[in-house]
């Protein structure tokens, strides 16, 4: 006998049954459309972590023809003691007739021992319609619990509350496409006492999900201070044929380093997106109108960088130019950003004589000559900004519902809370890595296992 919690999803069309199961079960393959009738076949979908099965949703067809059915039942029922039978009866005689196919689907899981998880809109009214539906999942006898869902907002939520309350033990108003985690363990939670059989189970699955939970943000902790370290040591390098600076090359380089870190950016949102359970989630200029802003642009310095304040107080913007040897602006670059941001790149063009370092190989060839090197990015404010960016951005997808399938958002609005939660202390903390990282090209673990811990706070 299967002792996994199953909970059927029911209710009329287009109520939003299929979001509340893609939410619940963290499944991007749930099929959603606002045309009704997109369910036609009851499938279940199990709530899965690290090959357990915590807990099972069945998505079901909405109800059609939920009156004629209860006049069928209500002939042939005398007692309420008849009355889960008459269901079952119901579902054997007319499985294969057209006209009730729908409700068969729905009602078959109920017969074999799911929950109900009766959905409605608390954006519509309450109507009579919607009680012969009730009756017929009250008839079967099974546990039960309402969800109102704000699929277009909260206008009708009271007189749906009333109406509900005569039918079933628990009545929630849930939003099955902006619910966070709380909220989802709320309705968990919930679960739990509509039968005790399911206590432990349930209580169970919290458990692993919490747990789940914090493993997503030590791994997504673990890849932004991994992204942070590869970007803020990436060099582009190239021999010169004298120790003369050649300008077309050093443009060429430093252009090469861009799209290498950006490139960097992208494969560890990439990751970011897996880790979350969103790996189907497509990025795009439109969609994500900040997030694609190029990372070098004036713009990104702005929204997702610290200010001249708070890098003055941190400290970051002394010695903030690394690596020695002769500066060389490039000209008509896109590096220099003006006022307030000062010069990208620093140390770029680095001539290293021979005499220097003579033996020592660079890319397999013995370094006669002179070698332009460019990079690394030593702005003071890089590393926040790549930081605030990556935050941001797997803020937004660790809480992004699995049921929300528009284009995912990002506003001004949305980025200013990181430079403002971190606290002095933690910003000295951070900036003393950085400055770490800039010196020695490279991270202790002590001082990797920090940065760690602290973006995982960041990442909550």
């Amino acid at each position: 006998m299967n002792t996994t919690p199953r909970f059927a999803i029911t209710g009329h069309p287009n109520k939003g049954k299929s979001s509340i199961v893609a939410t619940l079960a963290e499944d991007e393959s749930v099929a959603i459309s606002d045309l009704p009738g997109t369910t036609g076949e009851a499938r279940v979908y199990p709530m899965c972590m690290d090959g357990e099965t915590l807990y099972e949703l069945v998505d079901t067809p909405g109800f059609q023809r939920a009156r004629e059915v209860l006049e069928w039942l209500k002939v042939r029922v005398s007692t309420a003691v008849d009355r889960h039978a008459a269901v079952a009866d119901f579902v054997v005689l007319h499985r294969s007739d057209p006209r009730f196919h729908v409700e068969c689907e729905l009602l078959q899981p109920i017969i074999e021992g799911a929950g109900i998880l009766y959905v409605v809109d608390g954006a519509r009214p309450y109507g009579s319609e919607y009680e012969c539906e009730m009756q017929i999942l009250q008839w079967t006898g099974q546990p039960r619990m309402a969800l109102i869902n704000l699929i277009g907002g909260d206008e009708h939520v009271q007189s749906w509350q009333r109406a509900l309350d005569q039918y079933f033990s628990v009545v929630r108003v849930f939003d099955a496409q902006r619910a966070d985690f709380n909220k989802r363990i709320e309705l968990l939670d919930a679960f739990a006492t509509l039968r005790e059989s399911w206590s432990d189970s349930i209580q169970r699955a919290i458990e692993v999900l919490k747990t789940n939970r914090v493993q997503r943000l030590n791994q997504a902790a673990s890849e932004i201070a991994d992204l942070l370290l590869s970007v803020m040591c990436m060099q582009e390098t190239a021999p010169l044929p004298d120790d003369e600076a050649d300008s077309q090359l050093q443009a060429l380089l430093a252009e090469r380093l861009q799209d290498r870190i950006r490139d960097r950016e992208k494969q560890s949102y990439d990751l970011l997106q897996q880790i979350c359970g969103h790996s189907g989630l497509s990025r795009s200029i439109d969609e994500m109108p900040l997030l694609q802003e190029d990372l070098f642009s004036e713009q990104s310095f702005v929204l997702f960088g610290l200010s001249n304040t708070q890098l003055a107080l941190t400290g970051a913007a002394s010695g903030a130019i690394a690596g020695g040897g002769v500066d060389m602006l490039v000209g008509g670059a896109s590096f220099f950003l003006g006022a307030g941001i000062g010069a990208l790149l620093g140390g770029v063009g680095v001539l290293i004589g021979a005499r220097q370092i003579a033996g020592v190989e660079i890319m397999g060839m013995p370094m006669g000559g002179y070698q332009l090197e460019v990079g690394p990015v030593a702005n003071p404010n890089f590393p926040w900004v790549v930081l605030g960016r990556a935050i941001l951005f797997f803020r937004l997808v660790s809480e992004r519902n699995h049921a929300r399938r528009e284009s995912l958002i990002v506003t001004a609005e949305t980025t200013a809370s990181l430079s403002e939660s971190l606290g002095h202390r933690q910003r000295a903390r951070l900036h003393n890595i950085f400055k770490s990282i800039r010196k020695r090209h490279n991270i202790n673990h002590e001082d990797l296992d920090q940065l760690i811990t602290q973006l995982a706070v960041l990442c909550k």
